[in-house]
């Protein structure tokens, strides 16, 4: 039996296995904030399916997402980015990866972990959505937009409240598995 999944987790099997095992699972650690954070800033104008296919890249680009190491980031390490084939080399998305880096360890200084910043846009717990389709699906939230405003005032960039949904979908914030995909109730409990 073909099990059933969001629809825009059928195209290829980098796609699937993504939506299969880590799309909308709850992040605790502060690392993996720092990958989807820089992910989802990366992917604006893109389809995700062209930052998966980068992802390894950008591990190694920004050294295995260490934000200190990015926040380290200077002129060389910039023009080193600019060059690198592996990423989307868009010289804003970049400077904005290296300085939301300086700003995620203003948070995490401010909060004690960025994980603690971030959850209090949910009340600490992943909000549980039961959508139908994939029309249901909102682009953005009254959640999104504060996390938006929030980060903004930070100093974060690419940091709208179109982007922050998606962050808030991917690290397990939300979910917006639709309730026929069999990912849904598994992250229910």
């Amino acid at each position: 039996m073909t099990k059933q999944r969001c629809p825009w987790a059928e195209v290829n099997e980098l796609e699937i296995a993504y939506h299969d095992t880590e799309w909308g699972v709850p992040v605790h650690h502060d690392r993996k904030w720092f990958e989807f954070l820089i992910l989802e800033g990366a992917q604006a104008g893109l389809s995700w399916d062209t930052i998966l296919r980068k992802r390894e890249n950008y591990r190694r680009a920004f050294a295995r997402f260490d934000t200190a190491a990015g926040a380290r980031f200077g002129r060389r390490e910039f023009a080193a980015l600019m060059k690198d084939p592996g990423i989307v080399r868009n010289r804003l998305k970049i400077e904005s990866a290296i300085g939301n880096a300086r700003a995620f360890l203003a948070v995490q200084e401010e909060s004690g972990s960025f994980d603690r910043y971030i959850w209090r846009f949910v009340g600490g717990e992943p909000r549980r959505n039961r959508w139908m389709n994939v029309k249901q699906v909102p682009a953005f939230t009254p959640e999104s937009d504060a996390m938006s405003k929030d980060l903004k005032r930070r100093g974060f960039r690419f940091v709208g409240g179109t982007i922050c949904y998606a962050f808030m979908q991917a690290t397990g914030m939300v979910n917006d598995h639709l309730a026929g995909c069999f990912r849904h109730s598994q992250l229910r409990g």
